[in-house]
């Protein structure tokens, strides 16, 4: 699990903005902007008034001090929004052997540059075994009930990647795509094509090369976030 540096405290969202940018209320009435690590649309998860969980820091360096890291569904649920904890979660899941299927790796390299001016989220290599390379989507968005989808928004960067990982399988090596979805409410993963179509054209093409899906769960609390089991994926 990747735990929380420090404890969480709960809010209640007043507005998302610029992006990175949240206004939030305290329990005690106190108001604050907290940094929002989510360059997406975040769609169905930024409605003014939701529950919120809030990560503060006293980095002197930190202009904001507080990072909005978990939505509460206030069901037993929870959406992770902080788009820098699954490359964390996973490498420590890859590095553990935790990983459905990719177990078999010893050596996990995070950032390695491939493809035009492109970095793989991470390559896995063992002796005797093809090169893995590894691409991992964050996936919050669900707009029907158990059905996680990627993406919230047009992603032009989303399609290159998928591009690439099939130039990577033409070449000989294997290729994975990881939708880690940080939401607990969901058991099947899909590809958004009403939002992008472009991806979707392009996500279709390198499945027909070769890329491998690996759609993952996550087990989110108020303490952390870890890697859990695959889910379906829904053609």
């Amino acid at each position: 699990m990747i735990q929380f540096s420090t404890p969480l405290i709960p809010a209640r969202l007043i507005r998302r903005y610029k992006r990175f940018l949240a206004d939030c209320v305290l329990g005690d009435g106190t108001e604050v902007t907290a940094h929002c690590a989510n360059p997406g649309s975040m769609m169905g998860l930024a409605q003014p008034g939701c529950k919120i969980w809030l990560e503060p820091n006293d980095d002197p360096k930190e202009k904001l001090k507080y990072g909005w890291r978990l939505v509460d569904h206030e069901n037993g649920h929870f959406t992770g929004v902080d788009t820098s904890v699954p490359n964390r979660a996973l490498k420590h899941a890859l590095q553990n052997g935790l990983v459905h299927g990719l177990s078999a790796y010893k050596t996990v390299r995070a950032e390695v540059p491939y493809g035009t001016n492109s970095r793989a989220d991470f390559l896995l290599t063992e002796p005797g075994l093809p090169n893995l390379w590894v691409e991992v989507k964050s996936v919050t968005l669900s707009r029907r009930a158990g059905l996680a989808e990627f993406p919230d928004s047009v992603t032009a960067r989303g399609a290159k990647h998928m591009a690439e990982l099939a130039k990577v399988v033409q070449e000989g090596d294997r290729a994975v795509l990881i939708f880690l979805v940080q939401r607990t409410d969901c058991d099947r993963v899909a590809v958004a094509g009403d939002i992008d179509p472009a991806y979707a054209a392009a996500f279709s093409q390198a499945l027909d090369t070769g890329v491998e899906v690996l759609p993952l769960s996550t087990d989110i609390s108020v303490q952390g976030i870890a890697v859990g089991a695959p889910l379906a994926f829904v053609p």
